[in-house]
């Protein structure tokens, strides 16, 4: 039912019904002067006007379209409110929030795809990346031994806003700490020295872009480099004796930090 198709005065549960609004509503309107009943019954109950309601229909737009009560309040009663500007700047900032949630319509996109893929480049450019010899399945087939872990939401979360140049920095870094390993070891460094100390903080501290590592979880790395075939191969073939060593590098180290290796937990 329209509000032109009444031909008396309205109560408040007809004209919230005429309006689409709840009583409640037409209260609190009537009670802040917004929009009143013009007319009351003898017994006191209120009953709007024709007038009544038309004003009632300028207020039910003007808030589908956004504006504040307040807002609406000065274009109904001030003869010389501009409706035109009132409703311009609504319109931008109505734009201004289609844009904000549009960007975070993508981030979400980004997150739900790092989420279920890890690494969000094509397999070229993850090759390019991380060079010739890196697998792109590593990183598909890591979601389903950690998918579930609080770390692997950690990485998917920080690699859905890393860009391709990021990657490429961090495989750099990651590079340069293999190749100051291997050098190390080579060269008889011993474990637990200042100089295997200060490589073992360097890859905590790389390690930890990918999800905060501490040193307990380092050395729960550790004995995984060492213990599992495939690690200890990679490790050792960028340096002979390199998984053992750097297991042992990672050992010292959390004993200097007052931790037991032999108690680390993953955390």
């Amino acid at each position: 039912m329209a509000a032109s198709e009444i031909d008396e005065d309205a109560t408040v549960g007809v004209a919230a019904e005429l309006l689409g609004l709840t009583v409640r509503t037409l209260h609190h309107w009537d009670e802040i002067g917004l929009a009143s009943p013009s007319r009351r019954t003898p017994a006191g109950y209120r009953l709007y006007t024709w007038d009544d309601l038309e004003r009632l229909s300028r207020v039910v737009a003007y808030r589908e379209a956004g504006l504040t009560l307040e807002a609406i309040r000065d274009v109904l009663d001030d003869a010389a409110a501009e409706i035109g500007t009132l409703l311009r700047e609504q319109r931008a900032q109505l734009a201004e929030r289609i844009h904000d949630l549009q960007q975070l319509d993508e981030r979400l996109e980004r997150m739900t795809a790092a989420h279920e893929r890890g690494i969000l480049m094509s397999d070229d450019e993850q090759r390019e990346v991380f060079g010739d010899e890196w697998d792109p399945r590593q990183s598909r087939e890591a979601r389903f031994v950690w998918g579930g872990s609080r770390q692997w939401a950690q990485f998917a979360e920080r690699s859905a806003s890393r860009t391709q140049s990021q990657w490429r920095a961090l495989s750099e870094a990651m590079a340069a700490l293999q190749r100051d390993l291997a050098e190390a070891v080579g060269r008889g460094v011993e474990p637990g020295s200042e100089e295997a100390d200060a490589l073992v903080e360097r890859h905590r501290e790389l390690f930890s872009s990918f999800f905060p590592l501490t040193r307990q979880m380092q050395v729960c790395l550790g004995r995984m480099f060492e213990a599992d075939p495939g690690f200890a191969s990679y490790y050792d073939g960028i340096g002979d004796g390199l998984s053992t060593w750097f297991r042992q590098s990672i050992d010292e180290s959390a004993r200097h930090h007052g931790i037991d290796p032999d108690t680390a937990t993953w955390e």
